[in-house]
């Protein structure tokens, strides 16, 4: 049995530009799940999930999920956060607080938020530091060995 349905399908939609259905108006700045996902570099699943924690609320038509430029700014202020190191918690936390207060779409920081995740951010860097360090001290031994492996000595791991 088929249908004829002068609406493009996500599945059948090119690859090169946004899905686009026959619709007018504000509709046409709707972008399908697998539009973001191309256009954000981010798999269904993280934005399922990002759904399901309540972060975005796509518009349901049917089975497919349409994201407005709201929902896209959204995703972004949720990218951003997750680059400076926030969890979806915290994010979600902060999103919420600036609507409450303006009404449009921000991460509401505290200046002593932003200090703390500085903190843990110089924190993660130090620790990054020594892994690295580790690592090259230990390929250094390994081109060195005649025998080409070496395991890590436990006194060297610093506690």
């Amino acid at each position: 049995m088929h249908f004829e349905d002068s609406r493009r399908s996500a599945l059948t939609a090119p690859k090169s530009r946004p899905f686009t259905a026959d619709v007018t108006g504000v509709e046409a700045d709707y972008l399908t799940i697998g539009d973001i996902s191309r256009i954000y570099s981010l798999s269904l699943r993280a934005l399922r999930f990002y759904e399901e924690r309540g972060l975005l609320e796509p518009v349901r038509r049917g089975v497919t999920r349409l994201y407005d430029p709201r929902s896209r700014a959204r995703l972004e202020l949720i990218l951003k956060g997750k680059q400076l190191g926030f969890t979806l918690t915290e994010i979600r936390g902060m999103i919420e607080s600036a609507e409450d207060g303006a009404g449009q779409e921000s991460l509401a920081l505290a200046p002593t938020q932003v200090l703390e995740q500085i903190s843990m951010l110089e924190k993660q860097r130090r620790d990054l530091d020594v892994a690295i360090e580790e690592l090259r001290a230990t390929h250094s031994r390994l081109l060195d060995a005649d025998a080409g492996a070496l395991v890590f000595q436990a006194a060297s791991v610093a506690a």
